[in-house]
């Protein structure tokens, strides 16, 4: 075996990041029959879909952000404003998101990530089961991911 001495750097370089992770993509493509499939696709795009609610007022009252991916929904944001809570609309936003996803980019799956004082048991009354929980993330939190079959 032979020994080598590396340099070890910890600046923040958007240069080398890009770099970094081309030459990942083009390893994982290499490795995997489904990646390489993708490429070169539509479906190997992040496509943005965000859905929002407006008051009277034309004030924010609620929105969901996400994208989508390789036939999933992501949900990264889902938020109602405090005084809009309880009517609903929590559901419509993410109900319209799922359609928008399902009908018009052929997605088959949801995915998201609450903490447990955020919302597991409103997605989970929207279909989506737990796949994941991570204790402590952060420290006296538990994340959750969900998911949720669109087919």
């Amino acid at each position: 075996m032979v020994s080598r001495m590396f340099r070890i750097e910890t600046e923040v370089d958007k240069e080398r990041r890009d770099l970094l992770r081309a030459r990942l993509l083009e390893t994982n493509t290499a490795a995997s029959p489904v990646l390489r499939a993708l490429r070169g696709t539509p479906r190997e795009r992040e496509v943005p879909l965000q859905v929002w609610a407006l008051d009277d007022s034309g004030d924010l009252a609620g929105g969901a952000v996400c994208h989508t991916w390789a036939d999933w929904l992501h949900v990264t944001y889902l938020w109602v404003d405090g005084r809009h809570r309880g009517a609903g609309l929590g559901s419509r936003l993410l109900a319209e998101a799922e359609r928008i996803a399902r009908e018009e980019r052929a997605c088959t799956a949801a995915r998201l990530e609450t903490w447990d004082f955020q919302a597991p048991d409103f997605y989970k009354k929207q279909g989506y089961e737990v796949v994941c929980v991570i204790p402590d993330y952060p420290p006296g939190i538990t994340e959750y991911t969900l998911i949720k079959d669109l087919r």
